[in-house]
């Protein structure tokens, strides 16, 4: 007797699964940066239709970017326990369903970006190949993160150039954008290594990639220099840009806890619960420095 065909709410409720909604801190923390981007190039107040194409460009693109991570890893994701029940890897859903989803994603973000100025669409479609390609990445780059950092940067360049309506013949790289995305991608650096420590072992079995394998014992001695690099950067945006010191306030509490979660990662027998709490405080501390950025720049 055939198996009868999943209900419609449980097929739905497999789909969000797979766009990751029900994991808000990670769509959270590709829409901190693009935010970032978007509120120091407007000096604390973007067009709010701009902002509002931008969050809901960030929720489409970084659920896509979901879809075709579990679409790459639906035989490798049984192999590691965190990743095992997933959608696809669980045959929950089918390829064919994803493959719907994914396009459903990203003609949502390719609507979305039809709205920005002429750099902007450029950098959205530059970034497409960095998001498809970095699932393959854990298989052949001893440092994938390092891709995914690359894909993060594009948030701030794509945001940045959206509300600054830059013009072709313009430098991109005019005020504070080279040290914000220089943040950006040492940032992303840092937390998806301290992310990345929690599959070491399993994906060292599987044969997959990350830069927690590759850093070894040395994994929380590299995530500490990222972060301090990531604190520079952010030192070096807010003088740039002339920020009020509200914004160096901001930049204080969340230096502050990276130097504390560098210490909780070189404590001996770290428990695995740590992990993910260090992602999760890095969303807080995203939201940190955009309230320092925007009080920052409107009391400039």
């Amino acid at each position: 007797m055939s198996a009868s065909p999943p209900a419609p709410w449980a097929t739905g409720a497999a789909i969000l699964r797979l766009l990751r909604w029900h994991k808000p801190a990670g769509r959270l923390i590709l829409m901190i940066p693009a935010l970032w981007g978007a509120f120091l190039a407007g000096r604390g107040i973007p067009p709010w239709p701009l902002v509002g194409i931008i969050i809901l460009g960030t929720l489409a693109t970084s659920g896509a970017g979901c879809v075709i991570n579990d679409l790459w890893d639906r035989n490798l994701d049984p192999l590691v326990e965190r990743t095992r029940n997933r959608p696809l890897a669980s045959r929950e859903l089918t390829v064919g369903v994803a493959i719907i989803t994914l396009l459903v994603s990203l003609a949502c973000a390719a609507g979305l970006a039809l709205f920005l100025n002429p750099v902007s669409f450029a950098l959205c479609v530059a970034a497409v190949p960095v998001i498809l390609l970095y699932p393959a990445a854990k298989r052949v780059f001893p440092v994938p993160q390092l891709v995914l950092a690359l894909a993060w940067g594009f948030a701030v360049l794509i945001s940045w150039t959206a509300v600054s309506g830059q013009d072709p013949e313009t430098p991109l790289w005019e005020g504070g954008l080279a040290w914000l995305w220089l943040a950006t991608v040492l940032w992303t650096l840092g937390f998806d290594t301290v992310y990345a420590l929690s599959d070491r072992e399993d994906d060292e079995r599987a044969g997959i990639h990350s830069s927690a394998r590759f850093f070894g014992r040395l994994t929380p001695t590299a995530v500490g220099f990222f972060f301090l690099g990531t604190s520079i950067a952010l030192l070096g945006v807010g003088l740039t840009l002339g920020l009020h010191g509200v914004y160096f306030a901001s930049w204080v509490i969340a230096t502050s806890m990276w130097g504390r979660q560098t210490w909780q990662l070189h404590q001996v027998d770290a428990p695995p619960t740590l992990y993910p709490a260090i992602f999760g405080q890095n969303v807080v501390q995203g939201f940190i420095l955009l309230a320092g950025m925007i009080g920052g720049s409107l009391l400039a």
